[in-house]
């Protein structure tokens, strides 16, 4: 039969051929990670799953990973291959020399299913190749060349690795010996388009189904949908109603209510019932802003709690620092040893730290009162004024009284300084080392003392000159409110007259082209620039050199400053087309002579 003429078979030992151990294949097969196929073609292994293409046990590839088919566990290095003679049934498979490298192959293309074989016999047929793979898997297709070489498809992916063990193999037909009938097999991977659209829709299919898993995953922790509303009904309604009462259901009673009036349940008939229900949600803003207050309140007794216990952690650190620094002195400090001096050293710098701390706490906490209490008062600017100022010689006073201390302590550093030189030259030479220590201590600390009185001395100029600032600032607003007083007088003395005659000097005054003192500079500053520049200039020129004096001068006010002096500035237009210019130029000389 034609199976029988493809397949391998044991009736093969009746043929003239010599026949290999039966097991070759399976051994070789094995050794490279493939299912061992009989020489009936059947698998030899049970367990063996053909759609995986590798053993029980192992675990499989990803088949999400990109470029990658599914392949079988590459062969161990201490393990060789052997290949056997393979013997069909109209020719013989003789394996390549095992001490040979393996044949290079190229990179295996996503979802290979196609092979190309290339050496084969020029007497080879369709047949021959046929009965040589088919024993690798189930062949869909055979596309031969006319020359020495074809491709095959396979029906699985697996068996492409199967084909890719015959590599190198030598082919012989028959018994012949004739150059035409051998060849040397060269198996490798091949690119073809239907494998690769089967890999992508196999990808997409399995991406697909990875999608579903994911969402069936995500719903399965979503929470839990609200409950519907109920329609609108006069039961309903009633017991929404009575549900806004209720402190305790109100939060639901209320979304209950919004979502009728935005669902259009509102009319003619039901107005009534939902203007009692919104006057009964009108109801709980008194307690909401009653709650509101109580836990300000409570919070603000939080607070001023906080302050006394910090306060009066405060003192008591206060007072623990005094005792080091009592203890400190020459009268007490000469009776301790050397290791209670140390000790009293480190806790006196240690409590010193944390009183610090808690003493920047305390001072942040009263600066954001300070801060809220200013947010909360809308005051004058003279009264803001006056309590900047007052603000400012509180500081100072402070600067003051810490400048006093720091240099009542730089003077009791220097007795001590002294006091320790005087005892250097009667002490023994074991404390000279200790006390040149304590020198070098000192002095390290009279240097940062005095690098600390020199900055609050600094700060305190600061304060000083900002103080002046401020007074100069109170000065001038002085100033301007009397002359503010002056310009009323004035004004209500020029209406008096206005009403007996006719005011022509107000006519001119309101027709006098400068208004202020600060146009006047400028006519004076535009003047000068356009008299170094006869040929004119252009308004953005003009006030690109202004805005050097005064960033805040616009284009728009010179120009019509200017417009408004025709006969100090006029304006013309020159070049032609495209080049059309205008230039402003100085004319007050004309039109001095002129007026």
């Amino acid at each position: 039969s034609a199976d029988g003429g493809r397949n391998l078979s044991l009736d093969s030992i009746s043929m003239g051929l010599p026949m290999s151990d039966p097991t070759a294949w399976a051994t070789a097969m094995n050794n490279l990670g493939m299912a061992p196929m009989g020489m009936t073609g059947q698998p030899l292994l049970p367990d063996f799953d053909p759609a995986l293409g590798m053993m029980t046990g192992i675990p499989p590839i990803n088949p999400m990973m990109p470029g990658l088919g599914i392949v079988p566990p590459p062969i161990p290095p201490d393990m060789p291959a052997v290949k056997e003679i393979i013997h069909c049934k109209s020719c013989t498979l003789f394996p390549p020399n095992p001490h040979l490298p393996p044949p290079a192959t190229r990179e295996r293309p996503p979802g290979c299913k196609t092979v190309f074989v290339g050496g084969l016999p020029e007497n080879g047929t369709e047949q021959i190749i046929m009965e040589v793979f088919e024993q690798c898997g189930e062949v869909i297709a055979i596309r031969k060349s006319k020359k020495n070489f074809c491709h095959i498809r396979f029906a699985e992916e697996f068996m492409v690795d199967k084909a890719l063990y015959l590599s190198g193999y030598r082919i012989r037909l028959g018994s012949s010996t004739d150059k035409k009938d051998t060849g040397r097999l060269h198996v490798d991977f091949a690119q073809a388009r239907d494998d690769l659209y089967e890999w992508e829709c196999k990808q997409r299919m399995l991406a697909r189904e990875e999608r579903h898993r994911r969402r069936l995953e995500e719903e399965r922790f979503h929470p839990p949908s609200p409950p519907p509303v109920v329609h609108y009904s006069d039961h309903e309604c009633s017991i929404v109603a009575e549900k806004l009462k209720d402190d305790t259901k109100f939060s639901e009673a209320v979304q209950t209510l919004l979502t009728w009036i935005e669902r259009g349940e509102v009319n003619r008939r039901t107005a009534n019932n939902f203007y009692s229900m919104i006057q009964s949600a009108n109801s709980h803003i008194r307690r909401l802003v009653n709650e509101k207050t109580a836990h300000e309140k409570e919070m603000e007794e939080a607070k001023e709690k906080f302050k006394l216990a910090l306060s009066g952690i405060l003192v008591q650190f206060e007072q623990i620092v005094a005792v080091y620094h009592s203890a400190s002195k020459q009268k007490a400090w000469d009776h301790f040893t050397k290791a209670q001096r140390k000790n009293i050293s480190v806790w006196c710098k240690q409590a010193e730290e944390i009183r610090n701390i808690h003493n920047d706490e305390l001072m942040g906490i009263r600066r954001e009162e300070e801060m809220e209490m200013s947010d909360e008062e809308i005051e004058d600017p003279s009264e803001m004024k006056e309590t900047e100022e007052s603000a400012l010689v509180s500081q100072v006073e402070a600067l003051k009284e810490e400048n006093d201390s720091l240099r009542w302590q730089l003077d009791a550093y220097r007795n001590e300084v002294e006091l320790l030189k005087q005892e250097h030259g009667k002490a023994s030479r074991d404390e000279d080392t200790t006390k040149e220590q304590q020198l070098k201590l000192l002095q390290q600390a009279l240097q940062g003392m005095q690098q600390h009185l020199l900055k609050v001395q600094d700060e305190y100029k600061k304060r000083e000159a900002e103080l002046e600032k401020v007074r100069e600032d109170k000065l001038k607003i002085e100033t301007l409110l009397e002359t503010l007083k002056e310009q009323e007088s004035s004004t209500s003395r020029v209406c008096a007259c206005s009403q007996e005659r006719e005011c022509p000097a107000e006519k001119t005054l309101s027709n006098s082209p400068v208004k202020s003192e600060r146009e006047a500079l400028l006519v004076g500053i535009i003047s000068t620039f356009l008299h170094v520049h006869p040929f004119g200039a252009s308004i953005e020129y003009i006030c690109s050199y202004l805005q050097r004096l005064d960033s805040k001068i616009c284009t728009t006010e010179v120009e019509v400053l200017m417009t408004r002096l025709q006969t100090t500035f006029k304006q013309e237009l020159s070049g032609v087309g495209a080049s059309l210019e205008k230039k402003w130029k100085f004319c007050g000389f004309d039109g001095l002579k002129m007026t």
